[in-house]
């Protein structure tokens, strides 16, 4: 759905937003690769991007470690989204052929538009709040990889092989 890049910083500054209690915990780069089941190199890398764009702070050091530099409720997974992925503003269709929004559309065109709609909602109305709560007031724990739960849900990600 994203890129590596925003799936890894998304993923960093939800560990961020699950232990959040005023920026006291810090964690660092080490624990929430291991947490998160990413590679260590990588997140490092992701959270000095995040710290130059002002969405963490991280102290060197021991009791160092990254934070959020605000509450979670303030963060939206927008702010995140836009340091990593490109507008695409090409008016191109992408599957039919031609210019999107001229003549008749693609095949595809008005599923597509609801994709984009939802998705632009889930990333402006969405904030790392929702990971807070899960984790501080529900008791939600994500489940580490090769861990299955007694019930398989289905995932977000298209299937690789059709039914």
């Amino acid at each position: 759905m994203y890129s590596k890049q925003t799936e890894t910083a998304i993923a960093s500054a939800s560990r961020l937003a699950e232990v959040y209690d005023g920026g006291i915990t810090r964690l660092s780069a080490t624990n929430i690769a291991d947490s998160r089941g990413l590679q260590r190199p990588f997140v490092a890398k992701i959270l000095t991007m995040l710290s130059q764009a002002g969405l963490v702070s991280g102290a060197p050091g021991p009791g160092g470690g990254y934070t959020l530099t605000r509450p979670p409720k303030k963060i939206r997974l927008y702010d995140i989204y836009r340091l990593f992925e490109r507008e695409d503003n090409s008016d191109a269709c992408p599957f039919g052929g031609g210019v999107c929004g001229v003549g008749e559309p693609c095949p595809l065109h008005n599923k597509l538009v609801e994709v984009q709609d939802a998705t632009d909602r889930l990333l402006h109305e969405t904030t790392l709040e929702a990971f807070r709560v899960a984790y501080q007031e529900d008791g939600l724990r994500p489940v580490a990889k090769g861990e299955h739960p007694s019930g398989k849900r289905q995932t977000f990600r298209a299937a690789s092989n059709q039914r």
